[in-house]
């Protein structure tokens, strides 16, 4: 067994949990943060992202002992109070979802993205970056749009503040 304490969404937990249990599970089970999901434990769907000290992470990969000391946001820790983040409210915006299950995934994996690339983000590199996360509705053109519509909107949100 082993005790972890993380700060979680900003609410710092404790929990003893066992040697072998994943941070998806610890999220999930542990702390009801049913936002993650758990598409194919193997690393292979992306469904499970969340972020670790600011970093996009497939939880499915990662054993909550391994996160201990960490900061980890996931879907449900990216709104403002009732106001979506940007690339939630351009998922609804243009689309970007259908049956929902890798919008979670998606999402976490795109605030990453326009974190590191910012305005230089071109579709090109977007498609490149999903490449770990599966859509099994097919619908990569319409979330695609929609994380270039929110690095755009981003980037313009910085250069106003600036």
């Amino acid at each position: 067994m082993a005790k972890v304490t993380m700060t979680v969404n900003g609410r710092k937990v404790s929990a003893t949990v066992e040697d072998r249990t994943l941070l998806v599970h610890f999220l999930r089970e542990a702390q009801n943060l049913t936002g993650t999901h758990v598409g194919c434990d193997t690393s292979q769907c992306g469904a499970c992202v969340v972020h670790v000290n600011g970093k996009a992470v497939k939880s499915c990969t990662m054993l909550a002992a391994q996160a201990d000391g960490a900061s980890v946001t996931t879907i449900e820790g990216l709104a403002n109070g009732n106001e979506l983040h940007p690339v939630q409210a351009a998922f609804r915006e243009h689309h970007g979802l259908q049956c929902g299950f890798c919008t979670p995934g998606m999402i976490m994996a795109a605030v990453d993205m326009i974190e590191r690339y910012g305005a230089r983000l071109d579709e090109k590199t977007i498609r490149h970056e999903l490449e770990g996360n599966i859509c099994r509705c097919t619908g990569y053109h319409n979330i695609v749009k929609a994380i270039k519509a929110a690095a755009d909107q981003m980037a313009a949100m910085k250069t106003a503040a600036e």
